[in-house]
């Protein structure tokens, strides 16, 4: 019996082994029927081929976008000025009102709990799944067009993730600071503001500049609904179809981008 009962643990081995080869074949299998459907029905299928002909008219259509209108770019300074104030003032906005959604949302600080928790979770919820483009849409048909309604978009956008990244890094602080300042009998706004405001300061600045790196990029499409900035020219350029000013527009919110990615690197590396 001793001399088969290793025989028979390989054999055993190599079964289980056998078997999830099995299924991790069927699974990659699956996968790729799946990317190709969706490739069919989205791709294939949506495409209209006549219209894009060959090599030599893409090559043709994408040639139109090589030129750059120099002198369109003095126009833009001003547009451009006004995407980085929309992304700043959404972006404070935004601060002002993810900060007591965060602390509504933070189950081991929030008053009542029971109530407040879901509540705050669900508008995290609805500001991440809503795109900025849809809330840019809702604020131009209630406030008209404008910068405003960029900023109001930007400001809901903001509120999910920095009230979410903000509440669960509540959620993880050591809490013996926190019992420290209870057994000294510190009230409820002395354990927010001296036991858990230090602890989550730097997650709750590295994530406010990163959300403001990302309203740049979001404020520079703004105006193709009608709220303002470059994305107003970049509109224009199109409707004109003057191509070198298309390009001019997109090189301009390159720069308005590298801009912000330099100040976001510097002032993550600040609060880190």
């Amino acid at each position: 019996m001793s001399a088969t009962t290793p025989d028979v643990r390989i054999s055993e081995i190599r079964s289980l082994r056998w078997r999830r080869r099995i299924r991790h074949s069927a699974l990659y299998l699956g996968l790729a029927l799946f990317a190709v459907w969706c490739i069919d029905g989205t791709i294939v299928a949506d495409t209209d081929w006549s219209r894009i002909g060959g090599l030599q008219d893409i090559l043709i259509s994408m040639g139109r976008f090589a030129a750059v209108d120099w002198s369109l770019f003095p126009q833009l300074v001003g547009p451009g000025v006004e995407t980085f104030m929309i992304a700043c003032l959404g972006t404070l906005l935004g601060i002002c009102m993810a900060a007591p959604v965060a602390w509504l949302g933070a189950r081991n600080i929030a008053p009542l709990a029971p109530l407040t928790y879901p509540v705050a979770r669900g508008l995290m919820t609805i500001s991440r799944s809503v795109h900025e483009i849809v809330w840019a849409l809702i604020f131009v048909a209630a406030v008209g067009l404008g910068t405003l309604p960029g900023i109001l978009a930007l400001a809901l956008r903001s509120i999910g993730f920095i009230s979410k990244m903000t509440a669960e890094a509540i959620e993880d602080v050591d809490p013996k600071p926190v019992e420290a300042i209870r057994a000294v009998g510190g009230n409820r706004f002395q354990i927010l503001m001296f036991g858990i405001l230090p602890q989550v300061l730097p997650t709750f600045l590295g994530t406010v500049i990163f959300e403001w790196d990302i309203n740049i990029r979001r404020s520079a499409i703004m105006g193709l609904v009608g709220a303002g900035g470059l994305g107003l020219a970049f509109h224009r350029q199109m409707v004109m179809y003057n191509y070198a000013g298309v390009t001019s527009v997109i090189l301009v919110i390159l720069l308005l981008i590298i801009i912000g990615e330099i100040v976001s690197h510097f002032g993550r590396k600040a609060v880190t």
